[in-house]
Formats: structure tokens, sequence, C-alpha cells
């Protein structure tokens, strides 16, 4: 079957732009230990401009991504309008969020114009859907055959969370709540506002969205409006922290600060604590700074702007705060830098023996290096509660060897069935990969165009629970 929803444009060839990133290249080697608890942090590379490189869409064609032996992958739905996250309801259905959104600054900088022209390379030209589809599979037999809008006109959504008859999207702007019954395909009205979110400038606009396991709560990710501030201290209020927000009220606090870039949200099973991975900083090197996984804690304090992995302080930021240096955590794993993860859930034992306990991780690519990494969903295996070991590789293809890319991995959901559902926001398709024998579900035909807590990389029950691009300017995410 051939996959469409890229639109292909021309190259970019600017000769401004190109002897900038020549001046700017660094060395991309790999770094020693680029995975884990305590990642190799080399000395910070500073240049004109960071070395960058987006890789040339490509047709998938013929072609699928790369899963491991034993393991299938099916595009379950195609021709979406640029999928982001996605959530399995109590029957089975799966809800995609589809859109992009951001703002603009008000003086940007030459930096953030030229990487917006490098980046928009490598983002899909379908336009936002600002809706979510709901995708059906009646039968059970892996074919998502029905495929209708759910809700539509909303703002840039993202997150997704369900608690009992509350649905929860986190559009760009607000977090907003419908109604919601098992079965129905189509919202019964207009979302009620539950609280606004920070949307000035929306360097990074991506929301991200989790319920907390008792339903009382919910988390929202908020990225920074730069990279280390280069806009002011006042353009980052509320930013670059995770909200925790009272479902009911809409009351909301930070829950922690300093994270630059929450991109995704998920609760652990059984320990019920709070992860997230993050996107951190630019313009320090192709090795710096690691993005990462992490748990988070209530009240703590990750660096951004004034240090990164702990107490390693980044001396571009002013004023410098020694005491806030001193009080901040170290991530608990690192994923090595720029691979820009905007996904996350934790793995059931239905998904299969080796990939078992963990969580799996959408990377959706790096652009700012000379050498592209990250474009595909791992797994980091863990023990006793932790991370523990170096990722595996779940799904991989996105990324040709001839260096073009077919799809950016986005939004992953393991669904109570085993299967790993993934939102792939360049090629607009859904894929789902499922364990060989389990269910053989069949292509999906191209488109014209109880207390129950679930999240936007989550399952549907509670006993069951689960879970922007990298520095995406406002143009491009």
């Amino acid at each position: 079957m051939k996959f469409s929803g890229i639109r292909y444009g021309a190259p970019l060839s600017i000769s401004l732009i190109s002897i900038l990133l020549i001046a700017g290249a660094t060395s991309a080697d790999e770094v020693e230990r680029p995975y884990g608890a305590n990642p190799t942090l080399p000395e910070p590379q500073r240049g004109l401009l960071p070395g960058m490189t987006v890789p040339e869409p490509a047709p998938w064609g013929d072609q699928k991504p790369t899963v491991p032996e034993g393991y299938s992958i099916t595009a379950i739905a195609t021709d979406l309008k640029v999928p982001r996250q996605t959530l399995v309801l109590p029957n089975g259905d799966i809800l995609v969020a589809e859109g992009k959104g951001g703002g603009k600054a008000p003086r940007p900088r030459p930096k953030d114009f030229i990487a917006g022209m490098i980046m928009a390379q490598g983002t899909t030209s379908v336009a936002s859907g600002d809706r979510l589809t709901l995708l059906r599979d009646s039968d059970g037999d892996g074919t998502y055959e029905e495929q209708t809008v759910f809700a539509e006109n909303l703002n840039a959504p993202y997150g997704l969370a369900l608690i009992d008859n509350d649905l929860f999207v986190a559009n760009q702007d607000a977090l907003v709540r419908f109604d919601y019954e098992e079965g129905q395909t189509q919202a019964s009205g207009p979302p009620e506002v539950v609280t606004l979110l920070p949307s000035e400038i929306n360097h990074h606009w991506t929301k991200a969205l989790t319920a907390s396991a008792d339903g009382q709560f919910l988390y929202v990710g908020i990225g920074s409006n730069s990279n280390i501030t280069e806009r002011g201290m006042a353009a980052e209020v509320g930013r670059a922290e995770i909200w925790q927000i009272d479902a009911e009220t809409g009351a909301h606090k930070p829950y922690a600060t300093g994270l630059r870039n929450p991109t995704a949200l998920t609760i652990q099973p059984d320990t019920d604590q709070l992860w997230a991975v993050v996107n951190e900083r630019d313009e320090l090197g192709p090795n710096l700074v690691p993005d990462y996984l992490t748990s988070v804690q209530e009240g703590g304090f990750y660096g951004w702007p004034y240090s990164y992995w702990g107490q390693n302080v980044d001396s571009r930021v002013r004023p410098q705060n020694p005491e806030k240096v001193e009080s901040a955590i170290s991530p608990d794993y690192s994923l090595g830098s720029h691979r820009a993860p905007l996904g996350v859930d934790f793995s059931t034992p239905a998904v299969g023996d080796e990939f078992a306990e963990g969580v799996f991780i959408g990377e959706h690519g790096s652009w700012n290096r000379a050498d592209p990494v990250g474009y595909k969903v791992v797994f980091v295996p863990f023990e006793n509660g932790e991370p523990a070991g170096d990722p595996i590789d779940l799904v991989t293809g996105f990324l040709t060897e001839d260096s073009k890319t077919r799809g950016r991995p986005v939004g992953v959901t393991v669904a109570p069935d085993g299967a790993v559902i993934i939102a792939d926001d360049l090629s607009n398709i859904v894929w789902r990969v499922m364990r060989e024998g389990a269910n053989a579900p069949q292509e999906a035909p191209a488109t014209a165009d109880n207390e129950s807590t679930t999240s936007e990389g989550g399952a549907a029950a509670a006993e069951d629970k689960p879970a922007a691009a990298e520095d995406e300017p406002a143009t491009s995410s």
C-alpha cells in the first residue's frame, strides 16, 4: 500500500545560510555515555550558529517502518491533518489530536528566522486540523474501518486525558473539557474552558497533558518561550513548568519548574508517579544538552535556565542565580542530545517480554546538529521501578539510508491489548505496532482528507494506567 500525506517543496538553498551554518558547524562525534543516569557531558561548543540539518522528506511508497522480529506495524489511519497525540478510550476507540500552533515573537532574532526556515523543511505543509478524530475497530480485528471527526474548531489541540465522563483536551491556549459517553463518535456540544494556559508568543506551543491516578488532578506541561530567556524573564512567567490543575475547579499551581520544554507526561502504574520527557536547550554543541526522561518531584526545580543536568551552570544566562543552581535536580535518564522526545507511555506485559517493563518514547528527531539523530521510537527498560540500560529500538526506518525522512514520530500510546499506537506528524499517519499473531490488522484505506483515568499516552482503565518538536518555532510546529 502506498501512503500519502506529505507535501514536498524545493529543498532549501540559500547561500548566506549555508555560509553561516558552515561557520557554526561543530564535530558531532558521539560521546562515551549518551544515555542513562550519568551521561557524558562534553565542554560546551559555541558558534555563530549551531550545525543544522533537517533531512529532506521522502514518501513511504510501498515501504513501512521497521519493527523487531515477531512484531508487525500497520497504518491504521492516513491522510490526517498533523496528528500529535492519541488516547485509547475505554471501548477501544482511539482519539487523535491533530493540529499545529504557535505565535509570533514581537521581534524575532535573525537566528530564529534562519532556524525556522530550516526546520520548516522537516514539517508537513498540510494545514492544521485543529480537531479530534476518532478511529474505531468495530469487530476487533485490528482494522480501524470507522474514522469520524469527534470535535473540530479547536486551537492546536495536543494533550488528551479522560477522567470518568470528562474528556480533557489541552489546546495551545486553554485546557478544555467535553462531556463524554462511552461509544459516542461525536462530541455532544462545544467544550467548556477549565483554565487558560500561557499562550503569548508561544515559542513552545505544545501543551502536554495527563491525569493523576485518582482523577483529582490534571498535569499540563508548558514549554519555555525561548532557548535561554533571550526574550527576558517576563516572557517566561508560568512557563518551563508543569502545572497541577484541579480537575473540578480549574485552580492551578506550579507542580515543578525549570523544565525547559516538557512535551509528554505519563503516570507510572502501581506507584502513581508522574514522569515526563523534556527537550533541553540548544546552541551548546551537538552533544549538549541531553534531552531526558525523569520522574517529576512536587516542588522540584530542574535547572532551566540557570543550569543543566543538575548543577552544570549555563554561563550564557544573565543574571546568574547560584541559589537556584544549588537546588537543581538531576534528571533520571538521559536520552541523548537533540533527540526531541515528544511522546511517552509506560508499557504493559501484553506488549511482549522484551518490552514488558519500561517506557516507550517517540523521538521526533534533531534539527540542530550536522548528523541527524532520533527519528524513531525507543524503549527504555526499567528495573525496580527505575530506568536501567540503554534504549532499545522499537520502530525505525523513518530516517532513510540516504539521509531523508519518511516520517517523524510524536505521541506514543500503549493500548490494553499490547498494541503501541504512534502518531507520525510528517506523513500524517497513525501507526499500530503489535506482536504477530496477537491481532493481524489490515491496512487502513487512505481517507479523503470504577474511576477510569486515561491520558495522552494511556489506556482506558485505572488498572491499565498508561500515558513539539524540539525547539520548534511558532512558524514550524
